[in-house]
């Protein structure tokens, strides 16, 4: 069990760490349930140029706040009042970027991962959206929003999978189409097996 260090997280290209955090594991811990998944599809957020980004402009209120704190915490949001959505806060304090975990690969705790799922067994489509992924690993809003990606309760690994540049796929970001051009940048990244 190798949990991310704070250096990794503090790195300042929250695109290029966007790509770095395919193929690491993100747990949850919910009293002695502990789930997981391979992370496989996110996207980068670059803050306060960003035009798709919540931080966009400077702008900082109590749901944004969290992207200003130094790298390493969760920033879980929700989407539509109904969604959470899961985070990864970058770079220095005061830098507000943020890298959107999409989807994931169950790996561990799979009959809780159903469970949450309201499914009966893993399929394609299971855990491939933001809102999926998060649900599937009982991220929430309210538990999971401004936690140390240090701790026991969310966490990040890496076991040393390495993802061929071959593999790699890059495109623009899904749903931000308010973001004019900024929409169209290649902030999006995931593979299709691991």
């Amino acid at each position: 069990m190798t949990k991310l260090s704070k250096d990794f997280y503090l790195q300042d290209d929250v695109v290029s760490l966007s790509k770095q955090l395919l193929g690491k594991y993100l747990f949850t811990k919910e009293g002695k349930t502990i789930t997981a998944g391979i992370i496989t599809e996110t996207e980068a957020y670059a803050g306060v140029i960003d035009k798709a980004s919540h931080a966009y402009g400077g702008r900082r209120t109590a749901r944004t706040e969290t992207m200003y704190a130094e790298g390493g915490v969760s920033y879980v949001y929700l989407c539509y009042g109904m969604y959470s959505l899961f985070n990864v806060v970058t770079n220095q304090k005061n830098i507000p970027h943020a890298v959107l975990v999409c989807a994931i690969q169950p790996i561990e705790g799979i009959e809780k991962i159903l469970q949450r799922r309201n499914a009966t067994q893993l399929k394609k489509g299971l855990t491939n959206g933001p809102g999926k992924a998060a649900m599937a690993l009982g991220i929430n809003f309210r538990s999971h929003n401004a936690q140390s990606l240090a701790g026991n309760t969310i966490w990040i690994e890496d076991r040393g999978i390495k993802i061929p540049e071959k593999q790699l796929n890059k495109g623009p970001r899904i749903g931000v189409d308010y973001a004019g051009e900024d929409a169209k940048l290649p902030y999006r990244f995931w593979v299709e097996n691991i």
